[in-house]
Parts: C-alpha cells; sequence; structure tokens
C-alpha cells in the first residue's frame, strides 16, 4: 500500500515536473544545505553549551534564547525544502537504506529535543550560569551531536545509489531492510 501510494505520488505532474526541472530543483537542494547549515550551526553551539565543552561563561538561557529562533528558521526551511525533495522522486528514498537511516536518527534526534524542551530546560533557571550542565542536560546535549552528524551523513550518502533496489544483485539484508520488490525488477 505505501509503495502504491508513493508511485502514484513521484508520477503526479508537479512531482515529475520537479524531479525534471532544470533549476527548481537543484534551487531547493541547495537551500537545503544552506538551512540545513544554519540549523545544525545553531543547533552545535548549543549543544556544545550543554555538553559543557563551550561558551561556558554564557548563562545558558540567553544563549539558547538568541540563537533558539535562528534554529528553528532553519529547521523550518530544511524540513520544508527536504519534503519537496523527497516528493521529486518519493519511491526512490523510500528504498534508498541511507534516507532510512535519517529517518531513524531524525526521529531520535526530535524525541531529544522535546525530552530536552519539555523536562530539562525547564528547571534552567537552577543551572543556568553553572560551567558544566547537569548530566541530563549534557546528555541531552551529546546525544543531539551525534544524531545531527549522523543525520547530516546519511543525508549527504542518499545521492549515491550502493543500495538502490534497481541495482542488483545486492545482498539479501539490504533487499530486506529497503523493502525492494525484487520480482517487479525482474520484468
Amino acid at each position: 500500500m505505501i509503495r502504491s501510494l508513493l508511485d502514484w505520488l513521484g508520477n503526479t505532474p508537479w512531482s515529475i515536473a520537479l524531479l525534471e526541472s532544470y533549476y527548481v530543483w537543484p534551487l531547493i537542494e541547495s537551500s537545503h544545505v544552506v538551512f540545513l547549515a544554519l540549523f545544525v550551526g545553531t543547533a552545535f553551539m548549543m549543544d556544545l553549551r550543554l555538553v559543557g565543552l563551550a561558551f561556558r561563561g554564557v548563562p545558558a538561557s540567553s544563549f539558547i534564547d538568541r540563537l533558539l529562533p535562528w534554529t528553528r528558521i532553519g529547521f523550518a526551511i530544511m524540513v520544508m525544502t527536504g519534503l519537496l525533495l523527497f516528493y521529486s522522486s518519493p519511491l526512490r528514498y523510500y528504498h534508498n537504506l541511507f534516507f532510512r537511516i535519517k529517518c531513524v536518527m531524525l526521529a531520535i534526534a526530535g524525541l531529544n529535543i522535546w525530552m530536552f524542551h519539555s523536562r530539562i530546560h525547564t528547571s534552567i533557571d537552577l543551572w543556568d550560569d553553572v560551567w558544566t550542565p547537569p548530566r541530563a542536560a549534557r546528555i541531552a546535549g551529546a546525544l543531539s551531536i551525534v544524531m545531527w552528524t549522523g543525520v547530516v551523513f546519511s543525508g549527504r550518502l542518499i545521492a549515491y545509489n550502493w543500495f538502490d533496489c534497481d541495482i542488483q544483485p545486492q545482498p539479501e539484508w539490504v533487499n530486506w531492510v529497503a523493502q525492494c520488490q525484487i520480482a517487479d525488477l525482474a520484468q
């Protein structure tokens, strides 16, 4: 069912036009990378403060308050352009092993953000000026750095077709993870 929905989506006139566009697709992809850099750059700065490795003399609350609007702008545009990139070739992305890894890391990173802002950040007034934040904040910062690094690397690897379903033979585990339909490819 998912494959047929994504196949239909990828064959809509707008999806085809986007994928075949000489200027729009590269503009969207470039914008995705620029706003990814804005998002990840500001997030890393906040994470380094949370881990206690940088900006230790700056109160965590004022540091986060200054960077968070830029982080949110970067995130919003990064997500919009990412969805457009997915829309341009949904079935190919769906079967791409690195895209799947990226989605799992995005989910973990999103859960980490939610946990931080709903629980840890609420007590920031207790640890605002300390050089080394509490353990929960340090863990959230370190996990964020690891997950967003993984998202960037796996996102970059999506462009390479090492594990695409249309390139066979592939190891069985790759076909299983990517849910390749081998019978469909033989026809």
